[in-house]
């Protein structure tokens, strides 16, 4: 059966490509829809299936929403990938799952100050939307919010231990340590998969029925505590280094799922 195949990306290139040369090579036709050429109409109901690699509300993800009000398959789900790019709406995720997470705050900068004390520094400011390490930076201080020129603050309590960015690929995981607040593309170092983490990433994707993404995880240095600090439902799995190819291993399993959605 040959399929066509939409991919919602607000680039062309990297895993995208990747993704799309892996499609065509087993006989399906493949287009990549970025800002530039996606116009959500009827014309989207020629596909048979869509792949969400971009979780920007407008316009992918709308894209996806209005594939799914057709019939049409997307992966990952358009809704859980949408949360996972809502900090807030993230965190509800973390919560529902029953992972732990760190003590976190949101609202205006008035109203945050009110809530803290000088022991509840240092903290982490994370965009309220997006995911990864761009627009965070560590707070010290009152002073340091004081100087935030923004009318909502996200801010989530720093947390001193080890930073892990732990990929999965259907059952396969590998558990990469990184430095604190770097983004998934910076070096990291594998790491043997301790039980704790197995069990956290198991968890994760049974409870919200993944296929892949990856959690950053932190083990709190006093506690030895795991706690979620970001998901994400689709990375570029730049650090895979546990065993095949995460472009192969990805499309697989995305063709095994349109089967099963439609059987």
């Amino acid at each position: 059966m040959h399929l066509r195949i939409g991919i919602l990306s607000k680039r062309k290139g990297y895993f995208t490509g990747k993704l799309k040369n892996f499609f065509e090579s087993n006989g399906h036709n493949t287009i990549i829809y970025t800002k530039e050429n996606l116009c959500i109409n009827e014309s989207m109901l020629e596909n048979d299936l869509y792949i969400l690699k971009s979780k920007h509300q407008i316009p992918f993800v709308y894209a996806g929403f209005y594939a799914e009000s057709h019939g049409i398959p997307v992966i990952p789900n358009t809704d859980i990938s949408q949360k996972h790019k809502d900090r807030f709406e993230a965190y509800l995720l973390i919560k529902n799952a029953g992972l732990l997470y760190p003590k976190w705050y949101y609202g205006t900068p008035q109203t945050i100050k009110k809530n803290l004390k000088d022991k509840d520094f240092p903290l982490i400011l994370k965009p309220v939307s997006g995911s990864g390490s761009r627009g965070v930076k560590v707070i010290y201080n009152f002073g340091d919010i004081e100087n935030l020129n923004q009318d909502i603050l996200y801010l989530e309590k720093y947390i001193e231990g080890t930073h892990y960015t732990v990929y999965f690929i259907g059952d396969k995981i590998c558990a990469m340590e990184k430095i604190p607040l770097k983004n998934e593309h910076s070096e990291m170092t594998r790491r043997k998969l301790s039980k704790e983490i197995k069990q956290i990433i198991m968890t994760w994707k049974n409870q919200y029925n993944l296929l892949f993404g990856h959690l950053d995880i932190v083990i709190e240095k006093k506690t030895h505590k795991h706690l979620v600090v970001d998901p994400g439902s689709f990375p570029e799995f730049s650090n895979w280094k546990c065993g095949g190819d995460p472009v192969s291993l990805i499309g697989n399993l995305i063709l095994e799922e349109y089967k099963k959605l439609k059987n």
